[in-house]
């Protein structure tokens, strides 16, 4: 995939040919953009667990991870150095991890602890036998790891647009969790919430919400944050002097990291969409929410998600089926509003290219 597959100025370029949507070995290969920073976990679900698993890391990279408040808090492998046995099955407030297959245990740091039948091994233990600790960052309240840490995200600037809401301060909600398994690729979900291009079309609720001739989109290294008014009269952000957006009537705020998280800040607090590739067809789509004031969710832009997400996924799965036509393999860029999809497809292949794949 060459550089002059996506041309780097917008009003030239042609989308991504059908074939990365469609044939199995475009999936597989693409699989080695998951291999940078993802969302662990809201400081709020180790206040409830102290050892988390991460399956939605594992789904998405296949590595299995725990994370681990001790005295630090650590992300650490989730398979024991003896046989190969995950560890932490569920959620739990252990002060140690055991594997339930031989009985290693090891300290909240990853350290091993016990081992039964090992007196007579020559060299045990040593370093290999400790869990290997995976890179880990906290933003905003909010845990994120990586098996390699190659996507760059500039925290420190989004934190200046973002820091305001105090999200750290936010409180994990089950209520809002969702598991939605679509068939359509992940790059296509991922294309759909790049751009408000569509919502009048296939979001009439939400259009009643948003001033569409007001929306935004802003791009950046490892990321799109794109940026909803609100309609006079609903609600909307109390945004703080000297805020970059002072003055302005925000209702929402939504941010995609690459390649695959989506944070969507409203004035109740954020809706967290993760999307897990399964095969060139399909997809799943995780929701995770985090409140600040339950008293705004059923005011605005943040109100209708269930319909949203309902609505986005017939028209991806829609677009799906039109992916395999012979009639169909590349369009065009909307100048004024894809800019997003445009800056996710320069991304996905600058990271191929990087890989060597």
């Amino acid at each position: 995939m060459g550089e002059s597959l996506i041309d780097k100025d917008i009003r030239k370029a042609r989308t991504l040919p059908s074939r990365f949507y469609s044939e199995t070995e475009e999936f597989e290969r693409l699989k080695s953009v998951f291999t940078g920073w993802q969302f662990a976990a809201h400081q709020s679900e180790l206040d409830i667990n102290a050892i988390l698993p991460l399956p939605h890391i594992e789904a998405i990279n296949s590595e299995s991870m725990v994370l681990v408040r001790g005295e630090e808090t650590n992300c650490m492998s989730n398979v024991c150095t003896h046989r190969g046995m995950r560890l932490a099955l569920e959620p739990c407030n252990k002060k140690s991890l055991r594997c339930r297959y031989h009985g290693r245990t090891f300290h909240l740091d990853g350290t091993i602890k016990h081992m039964p039948e090992f007196d007579q091994a020559i060299g045990f233990p040593s370093q290999d036998d400790h869990l290997v600790k995976f890179p880990l960052r906290q933003w905003l309240g909010m845990y994120f790891t990586a098996v390699e840490q190659e996507n760059t995200i500039p925290w420190e600037m989004l934190e200046q647009r973002l820091g305001f809401l105090h999200p750290e301060a936010f409180v994990f909600d089950t209520a809002l969790d969702r598991d939605h398994t679509i068939e359509a690729n992940w790059m296509l979900y991922v294309d759909n919430y790049l751009e408000g291009f569509h919502i009048p079309f296939v979001h009439p609720e939400l259009n009643q919400a948003l001033d569409s001739s007001g929306y935004v989109t802003e791009t950046f290294e490892g990321g799109v944050m794109q940026i909803g008014k609100a309609v006079e009269g609903d609600v909307k952000f109390d945004l703080p002097e000297g805020h970059p957006d002072e003055g302005q009537d925000i209702a929402a705020y939504y941010l995609w990291l690459f390649p695959n998280m989506m944070f969507n800040f409203y004035p109740w607090g954020l809706s967290l969409n993760i999307v897990v590739p399964v095969s060139t067809n399909q997809c799943r789509v995780l929701y995770r929410g985090y409140v600040k004031d339950q008293a705004l969710a059923k005011e605005g832009a943040g109100s209708i998600l269930d319909t949203v997400e309902d609505q986005d996924q017939w028209v991806i799965e829609a677009v799906q089926r039109g992916m395999v036509s012979r009639a169909y393999d590349r369009g065009r860029y909307s100048p004024t509003m894809e800019q997003g999809v445009h800056h996710f497809h320069r991304i996905l292949y600058q990271a191929i290219q990087r890989s060597g794949r």
